[in-house]
């Protein structure tokens, strides 16, 4: 089987031509990013005939014997079509060299006129040792074709790779010439027009048909030796997976190896598996410390970069397709030397004006995500073809690289103190930009100043297809189908206490947790002022959406509001230590509190010394009905609505009261989670009747206010929307006619039992002018009818997907997802209706009334 530039697996035997490192790494991971496109080789061929060897050994010692001898065959053929692919990508190497010779005649013959387009030193400086290449592959190319068109599984060919390794010294030559040759180039063409128009117009011919011709630079031909020497080994490496020790084979291609590593070894480019050092100057190595995906800011625009930081330096670079888009490569965007560069910006630097991609865009991504996901799921349960999974699995990297980079708006930015130069990424997270940050400032106390040549740049940018550590996009639902997609749910943490300060400082705590794959603040402490060991001994409940890490942010709050911080436009307040923990339901699903110490590396505070933090975890997984008879929590609304007569409960009044009154502009209302003890007060007091409950909502937080509201609705004995009715909208929702939608969902709606509609539509009133203040809160319509859709809809616990015992892991499959996402839809319909009919036209006095 053999891997389709558009990922797609064929039965066709597969042409060389790839870097094995690569096809190796790609063979564990099946997911290939849609902006990739991968060589006719990629396959995972070769770990799916060691899968079917292993299946093989277990039936028996006789069929095991039958099994290798059949291996050894299957290895022997593979031999032909290694070869045979060796043989098309000399091929398009020679048509390359070719295209580079064809104007270097014209161009010697006009040097020695009256009108020379360039001096023959010139001319040989740019062309140098290009002819005595061009015989070398061509030699090899002829000895080889007729050995593969002869083939047999004893036909030797280790000669002719010992023959090729042994003349590496010609590249030698080439690339201590190459720097020099680009820039000859350049001048020229700034010299001269007519060299300019000619260099950037070469033709290369296409090996399949030779009547076929591309365009193509003089720059990118003369890459071609550069990057065709640094792949040298793997074309051996491979060879020899596929020859036997008992092959006569197999000795030269070991000395051809050892010849290949020993010279790639002496060009500043090592061959050892990616993270060992390459050699920058005698005596110093350079590393690559961290990798990433990212989303560059350029003149407005989202690009996908891939970030590498090496031990002295930052490169952004883009991968690319070659010339005839076979194989990936690197193209270099910019580099940094740490040395150079610096958080901080010029004082006149601009503020930086971060695209906003709507939620509702974001969230028909998701929807798409999951539902693609379950597709997948059904497919391969019904034993479908292959080619059916992988078109969806395609789909799914196309949305799931949309998503990555649409949806980080956190930024980092970077200046070149040297050149002046400013450049924006926008991440998920304060946790992921505060680690760079910290690898970066820790670097730069280490690191000297570095400066590339063009050819340096260009050979570092090389390696790094073999040097990535990070191949695939930051989300969770590229792990394969059958792991885990996360936890959904509800998550109750204490944050206990914090020690290891060696000084006192006030300090609070931000909760942050994952959803498909990026990462959104869930809570925050109050603040601790002027204490070494912080107690804040507070209780947040945290809804979890597919959800696999939980992240602890703990920073110095600054009370100093006039001073801006100008690595990135917000607060002074400053992280000083982080941790995260995973999310693991086998750890997380007991009855009892699961106690949990998380150490936090201090980010740029030397001050800080083994600072740790304390958890305790619990799931909640069942809703808790109150056990005060006569109380409002768990019991019927329409029960609550007759004792007190009125026509929406009391706790809703009263609770939305206090929200218009001083939370309308609170960012993250009903987003961020109140404190859970101050939630469980509020709780007590509402049951018991209290009559003190509006002073004590007076000074309580604002964000406990609105989650005594949420956990009202979440406690209800049946929500809202009623099981009765739920299937119907979540049904009704999904029409595509506009107009038997809208009739639908309102003959629905007005189908509520009187209490649960009087009751939705004042909800309803408060979130439209909660989102009115969207500019300051950050609650769009979209957000509120995240936090409030599964609040007000739910199925009933027979048809429910979340597990009811909460002994149990909380539920992990996608067609969950899609039911939350359902529910949302539901809510944010409502919300973006300008009026809904109701049965009295005297709506305020309904909404009002104390009658029963």
């Amino acid at each position: 089987m053999t891997c389709c530039q558009d990922g797609h697996y064929t039965s066709t035997p597969p042409p060389y031509g790839y870097d094995a490192d690569r096809a190796e790494e790609q063979r564990r991971h099946h997911d290939i990013l849609p902006f990739i496109d991968d060589s006719p080789s990629s396959s995972p061929h070769l770990s799916s005939k060691s899968r079917s060897s292993r299946d093989t050994l277990s039936s028996g010692s006789l069929e095991s014997s039958k099994s290798n001898e059949c291996d050894l065959e299957k290895g022997l053929e593979m031999r032909k079509w290694v070869l045979s692919g060796i043989l098309a990508t000399e091929e398009t190497y020679l048509s390359h060299l070719e295209a580079l010779l064809l104007p270097m005649k014209p161009l010697k013959a006009a040097a020695t006129t009256s009108q020379p387009v360039l001096t023959v030193a010139q001319i040989e400086t740019i062309f140098f040792k290009v002819p005595e290449l061009y015989e070398i592959h061509k030699d090899f190319y002829d000895a080889l074709l007729p050995r593969v068109q002869q083939w047999s599984h004893h036909q030797r060919v280790g000669d002719l790779f010992q023959k090729l390794a042994g003349q590496l010294g010609v590249y030698r030559a080439f690339l201590d010439n190459y720097e020099l040759a680009v820039e000859t180039a350049e001048k020229c063409c700034q010299a001269n027009a007519q060299f300019a128009e000619i260099s950037e117009n070469l033709k290369v011919r296409s090996p399949k048909d030779c009547k076929e011709t591309a365009k193509t630079s003089l720059e990118a031909l003369l890459y071609k030796p550069v990057d065709r020497v640094t792949r040298s080994t793997l074309v051996l490496h491979d060879l020899l997976k596929h020859t036997p020790t008992s092959h006569p084979d197999h000795p030269l291609l070991l000395d051809a190896l050892r010849i290949s590593q020993n010279f790639l070894s002496s060009i500043n480019e090592e061959t050892t598996p990616r993270r060992q050092s390459m050699t920058v100057k005698k005596g110093e190595n350079r590393q690559l410390l961290k990798d990433s995906f990212m989303v560059e800011l350029v003149e407005g625009a989202r690009k996908l970069r891939h970030v590498f930081l090496f031990t002295d330096l930052l490169l952004c670079a883009k991968l690319k397709k070659q010339i005839g888009g076979k194989n990936q490569q690197y193209d270099s965007k910019w580099y940094i030397p740490l040395t150079e560069l610096t958080f901080q910006g010029p004082e006149e630097a601009d503020p930086l004006t971060v695209p906003q991609v709507p939620d509702e865009e974001l969230d028909a991504i998701k929807v798409k995500i999951s539902h693609l996901r379950s597709e997948i799921q059904k497919e391969k349960r019904a034993n479908k073809g292959s080619k059916v999974i992988d078109r969806l699995r395609k789909k799914l990297c196309e949305q799931e690289s949309l998503l990555l980079l649409m949806s980080p708006s956190m930024p980092l930015r970077l200046y070149n103190k040297n050149n002046g130069k400013s450049y924006s990424f926008l991440i998920s997270s304060d946790y992921e930009r505060a680690e760079w940050r910290e690898i970066i400032i820790e670097q730069h106390k280490k690191c000297k100043t570095t400066s590339l040549t063009s050819m340096e740049l260009q050979m570092l940018t090389s390696s790094c297809l073999k040097l990535q550590t990070v191949h695939h996009i930051p989300l969770s639902t590229n792990k394969d189908e059958d792991e885990s997609s996360g936890l959904y749910g509800f998550l109750n943490v204490i944050v206990h206490s914090a020690s290891g300060l060696k000084q006192s400082l006030n300090l609070y705590c931000t909760l942050e947790v994952d959803s498909f794959g990026f990462f959104s603040n869930k809570a925050k402490t109050r603040v601790y002022r002027y204490t070494t060991e912080p107690k804040w001994n507070e209780e947040f409940e945290i809804e979890l959406e597919g959800s696999q890490t939980l992240r602890l942010l703990c920073y110095e709050k600054s009370y100093n509001k006039t001073k801006q911080n100008k690595e990135d436009g917000d607060g002074t307040d400053r992280i000083m230590g982080k941790g995260q923990i995973p999310l693991e339901p086998q750890s997380l699903q007991g009855k009892d509190w699961q106690r949990t110490v998380i150490p936090m590396n201090g980010v740029r505070e030397p001050c800080l010394n083994c600072f740790h933090l304390n958890f305790l975890l619990q799931f909640s997984l069942k809703r808790t009905p109150t056990r005060k008879p006569m109380g409002v929590f768990g019991v019927k609304i329409s029960s609550v609505t007759k004792r007190e007569r009125s026509k929406v409960p009391y706790i809703v009044r009263q609770c939305l009261e206090e929200i218009e009154r001083r939370g309308m502009e609170e960012v993250g209302i009903y987003r961020v989670s109140g404190v859970a003890t101050d939630i469980q007060a509020l709780k007590t007091a509402f049951d018991t009747n209290n009559k003190d409950v509006s002073v004590m909502m007076s000074e309580m937080d604002v964000n406990a206010i609105a989650g005594t509201l949420k956990l009202y609705f979440r406690e209800l004995p049946e929500p809202l929307f009623t099981d009765e009715l739920y299937p119907n909208f979540t049904g009704g929702i999904t029409l595509s006619d506009s107009v038997a939608k809208e009739s639908c969902m309102l003959n629905l709606l007005l189908s509520l039992p009187e209490p649960n509609l009087v009751t939705f539509l004042f909800l309803l009133d408060h979130l439209k002018r909660v989102a009115e203040k969207e500019s300051v809160n950050k609650m769009s319509l979209h957000n509120l009818a995240t936090v409030f859709g599964p609040t007000l809809l739910r199925p009933a616990e027979k048809d429910s997907k979340i597990p009811t015992n909460p002994t149990q892991p909380i539920s992990m499959g996608d067609s969950w997802s899609q039911e939350v996402m359902a529910q949302v839809q539901v809510l944010l319909y409502f919300l973006q209706l300008e009026t809904i009919p109701t049965p009295d036209s005297k709506r305020q006095s309904i909404l009002f009334s104390t009658e029963v």
